[in-house]
């Protein structure tokens, strides 16, 4: 396959679609690893430590801007791939197939990444944006000082409809990875049913943990658990 077919051909555009789809799934497990810290019960100093480290780690910065472009190339690529396949479904079944043909969420990729999408412009806007350029309120600590983002998300968090919105985003993330997890493999080319059906059950988890963690910590600001 020519470098061209990557962004051309339907087996490029799925190939490309699994490879960015996997990289974000670690981008996840590392994301909310580091989230995670706010449970830690010391007023965030874990928390804000390991933002500071991510932020300030050249090797990270640079693997930030990947990041960005892996997820505007896998919704552009995303968004492509589903307007062709309602193309070509132009014509539907005399009878519905509803769930027994696939899954709800599985038929709704687009609108689901969609509703993603309009989440990361907001989480941007309120903690990337700040982070990274207008400034964040600052804290001092032993080891020095650090940008205090686990008071920024307290105080972003005070307002309900922010606390709705992300948990609304996070069921849209738990139902997009209930199906982009296996594809995302299989696009890859994993075909074998052995392990197929070790990727299905590490999805499933996966789908359900992960939405699951991220949408308790809008939830646990909020009723100030931490």
């Amino acid at each position: 396959m020519k470098w061209s077919e990557l962004f051309t051909s339907s087996v490029g555009k799925k190939f490309v679609m699994g490879l960015t789809g996997v990289s974000l799934i670690l981008f996840l497990v590392v994301h909310v690893g580091i989230n995670a810290c706010i449970w830690a019960m010391d007023d965030g100093q874990m928390f804000n430590k390991a933002a500071h480290f991510m932020g300030a780690t050249v090797v990270i910065r640079i693997l930030e801007v990947g990041l960005f472009a892996g997820i505007f190339l896998h919704l552009i690529q995303g968004l492509i791939l589903e307007f062709q396949n309602r193309k070509k479904r132009a014509v539907g079944y005399q009878v519905p197939m509803g769930n027994k043909g696939s899954k709800w969420y599985s038929r709704s990729m687009g609108l689901l990444g969609t509703v993603i999408l309009l989440f990361l412009i907001i989480h941007w806007k309120q903690f990337w944006i700040p982070s990274r350029f207008t400034g964040v309120a600052e804290v001092d600590y032993s080891s020095g000082t650090v940008h205090d983002l686990f008071g920024l998300m307290k105080e972003t968090f005070s307002q309900l409809w922010v606390v709705i919105v992300y948990v609304i985003a996070c069921i849209s993330l738990a139902y997009h990875l209930m199906h982009g997890f296996q594809s995302a493999f299989r696009s890859l080319g994993v075909y074998n049913s052995r392990y197929l059906s070790l990727i299905n059950g590490v999805g499933i988890g996966f789908s359900i943990i992960v939405p699951l963690a991220f949408a308790m910590m809008p939830v646990s600001m909020y009723f100030n658990w931490v």
